[in-house]
């Protein structure tokens, strides 16, 4: 069984920065690319950006690339997300994902509970 678990969320200014983890359970980590979502107030959750087993290859979305940076440390199977930059637009509650099959798109097999950003104008 694979558990997901997000820490780091929080209030921040914008233009700040914050750094969410992902702490995963399960010896089978290193089989899984990993990922992050985010669902906004009154929207559909979004993929955010996603990393592969080995960590090589990542994949943003548009919103994000430039901003945003995914990694992942295999020893410690935990994934971070590295945010920069931020923008009110960014405040959501964000999700952490893992996929058996897809860098991307990712259909994620497992989810995290998720974590609040919020980011004041």
């Amino acid at each position: 069984q694979v558990q997901l678990v997000e820490s780091g969320g929080g209030l921040v200014q914008a233009g700040g920065s914050l750094r969410l983890t992902c702490a995963v359970s399960g010896r089978t980590f290193t089989t899984y690319a990993m990922g992050w979502f985010r669902q906004a107030p009154g929207k559909d959750r979004e993929f955010v950006a996603s990393v592969s087993w080995s960590g090589s290859m990542t994949h943003y979305a548009s919103s994000v690339k430039g901003r945003f940076t995914i990694s992942r440390d295999n020893a410690k199977n935990t994934v971070d997300l590295q945010m920069s930059s931020l923008k009110p637009d960014d405040t959501a509650v964000y999700y952490c994902a893992a996929d058996r099959a897809s860098l991307f798109p990712m259909v994620p097999d497992h989810w995290g509970q998720g974590t609040q950003v919020t980011v004041s104008s």
